[in-house]
């Protein structure tokens, strides 16, 4: 019979975060993979936790994944834990999870600590529907793709960033996004956690003379829907109103759902766009 692969969210700065089941449940499995031991230990000999570790990180997943996966079809219990907080959320553990379920090993997570959602209930900024982004791609092309995409985002945003980046990655963020809200919070859940909700050209005039420390997230407030809507018909309005009704009769429509289609668009009557393409 298959042993069980336990998720445990461990402390994402204050070590009295942890769960008193996440404290048995790594006491009492045979095995514990850690994303970075030498880390990991740290915690385990603060809480007095004796069990084994092994290393599962980014660049050893694939083939330590199927040896973890081989020892759990043994029977083992395995918890995994990341450096701070839930294994698997902008972490390699989404991985091994992924060839537990193809293996049809047992699988539970063991909630706690998560700095996505610990920041986000801090900003200030609306909950109810966001989107995380965790850090954004190093590589330009990729990254620039994700600010674009953000552009018309609607939703809350959470970003992680690291301090020696932050100033970057603000301005990216006003220059493609405009100036917004935005809570930057630093060192969460420690003694110097601060959190600043401002504007993105106040943050950046911030940061500019004020040097940042401390892992950092960002929680940005999503494009207004009449600001979106205001986009949209802008967008719009650039086109002949026969380009704007092609568009809708090339998929198929009539002309009458046509005109019905382009005139939500541009905020108008239908009509006004009858009208309009009589005269035309």
């Amino acid at each position: 019979m298959a042993g069980t692969l336990y998720l445990c969210a461990t402390p994402i700065g204050n070590l009295e975060d942890i769960t008193l089941r996440v404290l048995r449940t790594l006491k009492e499995v045979d095995l514990i993979a850690a994303e970075d031991t030498r880390h990991s230990i740290k915690l385990l000999n603060h809480f007095g936790i004796n069990t084994p570790m092994t290393s599962y990180h980014e660049y050893n997943k694939i083939e330590k994944g199927r040896y973890l996966i081989g020892l759990l079809k043994e029977g083992q219990n395995i918890a995994l834990i990341t450096d701070a907080g839930t294994p698997g959320i902008s972490d390699p553990g989404e991985e091994i999870v992924k060839m537990a379920y193809e293996e049809e090993v047992p699988v539970t997570s063991l909630p706690g600590p998560s700095a996505v959602i610990t920041g986000l209930t801090l900003s200030g900024l609306p909950t109810r529907r966001f989107v995380f982004e965790a850090f954004l791609p190093s590589d330009k092309k990729e990254r620039q793709n994700i600010l674009k995409e953000l552009e018309t985002e609607t939703r809350t945003i959470v970003i992680y960033e690291a301090p020696h980046r932050l100033l970057r990655t603000l301005k990216e963020l006003l220059e493609n996004l405009g100036d917004r809200k935005v809570t930057v919070i630093r060192e969460l859940t420690k003694k110097h956690e601060t959190a600043l909700l401002t504007s993105l050209t106040e943050a950046v005039r911030y940061y500019e003379a004020e040097e940042p420390k401390g892992e950092c997230i960002l929680v940005l407030e999503g494009l207004k829907a009449e600001e979106l809507i205001k986009r949209e018909r802008k967008k719009y309005e650039m086109l002949s109103l026969d380009d704007h009704m092609k568009i809708y009769l090339d998929k198929g429509m009539d002309k009458k759902e046509a005109m019905k289609a382009v005139a939500t668009d541009r905020g108008v009557s239908k009509r006004e766009i009858y009208q309009q393409l009589l005269l035309g």
